[in-house]
């Protein structure tokens, strides 16, 4: 006790402020802590409920990858079974957004872009229109190199969310033939997958950009599938979850002969222009060429600026000169024969004093040889294709009648083959066009120059090759198409109701044109029997087109072949109609040794 007593007092203010600190540092205590659990619960709030979904499919994807599974693209045959478009194994590069952080990216992208030599705004572009987060593979370049391969695989380690695998990529065995019916395929654009995208496309997505491979992509596309797999930290697939295999698109047959397509193209040579064939009986399309073109191969590999600026040549090799219009000149004056008999303004048997030209309104309206023929029926203004014979015939029947035959004969109108996205209308010319577009009537002089197949008239060969059919169908039109089937010939005709009358000075005059007309050069003994027709139309300011139509045999038509020459210079007889001839003897000298007589 007196130990006690002897300690040394604490003031009563010392007391007081030692009191006050301990309360402070224990109130500082447990405010720091209540802060901290708040931290802690707000951010485990924010973890588990507001970016709860997220999270777990991060937690998720860190070992469960969705590998999508291309479908197989359909294969496309010719008529007889040949393969037009099929397909190869090569190498595709993609790359996993989810596989690594944003920030991570651009040293994998770098390194990406110098292997593959994309750019990389390119595969940046691509990333970030997948998004960071995405569990799908967004596909970088299709069929590259075996060095290419060697190389990715060499750096393995350097490109993590980079895939390399083995794919089935497009493939034309045929090179360019037949380019512009088949088309080629390419990667969506923009807009397309903007379209398609409730259909069940995809980033980087392969589709027909042009031919049959875009007018039948809902048949030959297919369904994805895919495969959810478990992976280890390294990205190595454990074992599979779950797989549903991809629907393999549907093959399709076309109309096309190969072979017969090969002679065609063959016939153009490198002349600007076109050549189709077809089936009178039923509008199939037996070849179809256009000249320029180009090699559809190229697109299943990533294109070349230097390879696209070519392609955006001049002379437009990605255009179908089959299905484009042209001025169809004297081929023309089937329709205007057809007009002036059935106007019931001519008989069948009229005959017509023939000019060097006829004047109206002070324009002389030459013929082509400025000197006329004589005396001619309708017979033989056609197998001479003597122009001031349908001059008068024009002027007679008057605008609207001729007019109003020529859509009879397809004209003006897509004739409803399944490319009709690449295909004109062509024109027909009327009063109430030419005032919209030229401020200006109808004159005679319009008449005089759309009976010869010129002036605002225009045509495709595919158009004019319909005409032919139903010069060779005694007056029924066919729809042209490439897809094969099995109907009956008569659910693809259609009756133009041509009376007998002109159906047999049709027949007749174009016989004419082959045994003693323009075109008597093709009245060969090894073919049988035919008839055609020749044309050569103004182009200024460049060359004359030239035309030539023709159907075989003359009794039973099975083939009608249209071959036209963009400014070529020559006239129909002479440049186009050889042209026809040999598509002829190719079709007849096939037809000799499958029925096994000698060629």
């Amino acid at each position: 006790m007196a130990l006690l007593q002897n300690l040394p007092q604490v003031p009563d203010t010392l007391r007081g402020r030692t009191v006050g600190r301990s309360f402070q540092a224990v109130f500082l205590l447990a405010l720091t802590s209540v802060l901290l659990l708040g931290a802690f619960g707000l951010r485990l709030f924010q973890l588990q409920v507001v970016e709860g979904d997220r999270n777990r499919q991060l937690a998720d994807t860190n070992r469960i990858r969705l590998v999508p599974k291309r479908p197989a693209r359909g294969t496309i045959f010719d008529r007889n079974g040949k393969i037009l478009a099929g397909s190869r194994l090569s190498h595709t590069v993609s790359i996993w957004p989810i596989a690594l952080p944003r920030n991570q990216w651009p040293m994998v992208i770098n390194r990406l872009s110098k292997v593959l030599n994309v750019p990389t705004d390119e595969i940046q572009k691509r990333l970030e229109q997948a998004g960071y987060e995405s569990i799908e593979s967004i596909t970088i370049a299709r069929g590259i190199s075996p060095a290419q391969a060697t190389a990715l695989a060499e750096y393995t380690n350097e490109l993590p969310g980079v895939r390399l695998e083995a794919e089935a990529v497009r493939n034309y065995p045929n090179g360019d033939l037949a380019a512009h019916v088949i088309g080629y395929t390419g990667e969506l654009t923009d807009e397309q997958l903007k379209a398609r995208r409730d259909q069940g496309y995809r980033l980087g997505d392969v589709v027909g950009q042009m031919g049959a491979e875009a007018a039948f992509e809902s048949t030959l596309h297919g369904a994805w599938g895919g495969q959810q797999v478990e992976v280890d930290s390294a990205g190595r697939i454990i074992s599979i979850l779950g797989d549903k295999p991809a629907t393999a698109g549907e093959d399709i047959q076309l109309t096309i002969d190969l072979e017969l397509q090969r002679a065609a193209e063959a016939a153009l040579g490198t002349r600007e222009g076109a050549i189709v064939a077809i089936d009178p009986r039923n509008g199939a399309v037996l070849a179809m060429a256009s000249w320029p073109t180009y090699d559809p191969n190229i697109f299943t590999t990533r294109i070349t600026e230097a390879q696209w600026q070519q392609l955006q040549g001049a002379d437009h090799p990605f255009l179908n000169r089959s299905l484009q219009a042209f001025p169809p000149a004297s081929t023309f004056k089937i329709v205007t024969t057809a007009a002036a008999i059935e106007s019931g303004k001519y008989d069948p048997g009229t005959v017509l004093p023939t000019y060097p030209y006829i004047q109206v309104g002070g324009i002389q309206f030459g013929d082509w040889n400025r000197a006329g023929f004589g005396p001619l029926g309708f017979t033989g203004a056609m197998a001479w294709s003597s122009d001031t014979f349908f001059y008068q015939v024009a002027m007679r029947i008057g605008g609207p009648t001729l007019i109003e035959m020529t859509p009879r004969f397809g004209f003006g109108h897509k004739t409803g083959i399944e490319l009709g996205a690449e295909e004109s209308a062509g024109l027909v010319p009327d009063d109430t066009w030419k005032q919209e577009n030229l401020d200006t009537p109808w004159v005679i002089g319009d008449s005089i120059n759309m009976s010869i197949g010129q002036g605002f008239m225009q045509a495709t060969p595919l158009q004019v090759a319909n005409m032919f059919a139903i010069a060779a169908n005694d007056g029924y039109k066919v729809t042209p198409h490439l897809l094969k089937d099995n109907e009956e010939h008569r659910n693809w005709k259609e009756s133009i109701e041509l009376s007998d009358a002109t159906i047999d000075i049709l027949h007749r005059g174009l016989r004419q044109v082959i045994t003693g007309g323009t075109a008597q050069s093709l009245n060969v003994p090894h073919l049988p029997p035919f008839a055609g027709k020749t044309g050569t139309a103004e182009a200024p300011p460049g060359l004359s087109h030239a035309w030539f139509g023709a159907y075989a045999p003359f009794e039973n038509p099975e083939i009608v072949v249209v071959t036209f020459a963009e400014h070529s210079g020559g006239g129909g007889g002479a440049v186009a109609a050889p042209m026809a001839l040999k598509v002829l003897e190719a079709y007849f000298g096939k037809t000799q040794v499958a029925e096994g007589t000698t060629p």
